[in-house]
């Protein structure tokens, strides 16, 4: 299934082969990008998949668009929030694991999500970062979905999950929104 996903972000993520086809959620994150920064806003750009925000990180400095960046391996991320708070660095591409905690970035004004996740309490959390204390501007949130692809499904699953845990909070029944084998074959189909 991972593999699935990668490959609605860029196919080049499953097989460095295919390096030469077109990534179309790299186009258009570069396009929305180009146009936020051209407007003077800030963004956060999340993905789960760090060679694919590599990837967009290229792709967006070769328009000509500096970007701070944080993953698992970033060794100073102290020098690298600071880059983007006090920077010049109108983007700021981070991953879900290195991102999920302790910061506040109230400096965006939009969040991107590249791929959505299983959890949505994650991509919450992530959009959560521009959500604090002290932002005074409203924030505008693009989850970007690859149509027909597994990307749709994992949506899918994520409404159900929502619905699970709003019929327990609701003290609904439990098993009314319980995932199913037929469920999971789905995200196969």
């Amino acid at each position: 299934m991972t593999l699935l996903r990668q490959a609605s972000l860029d196919v080049a993520l499953v097989d460095p082969k295919h390096q030469n086809v077109p990534a179309t959620k790299l186009d258009v994150l570069t396009e929305r990008i180009s146009s936020l920064v051209a407007e003077g806003h800030r963004s956060l750009v999340f993905s789960q998949f760090t060679r694919f925000l590599g990837a967009a990180r290229q792709r967006l400095e070769a328009a000509g668009i500096s970007c701070s960046y944080l993953d698992g391996t970033t060794r100073d991320r102290a020098a690298v929030i600071d880059g983007f708070k006090n920077g010049g660095n109108q983007v700021f591409l981070i991953s879900l694991k290195a991102g999920g905690f302790g910061l506040n970035l109230t400096e965006a004004d939009y969040c991107l999500l590249l791929d959505p996740w299983w959890n949505p309490a994650a991509e919450n959390q992530a959009v959560d970062r521009t959500h604090r204390i002290g932002q005074t501007r409203n924030v505008m949130v693009y989850r970007m979905v690859a149509k027909d692809t597994i990307e749709e499904k994992v949506m899918a699953l994520q409404a159900r999950k929502a619905e699970l845990f709003s019929s327990v909070l609701d003290g609904g029944e439990f098993a009314s929104a319980q995932f199913t084998a037929a469920d999971i074959k789905s995200l196969l189909e």
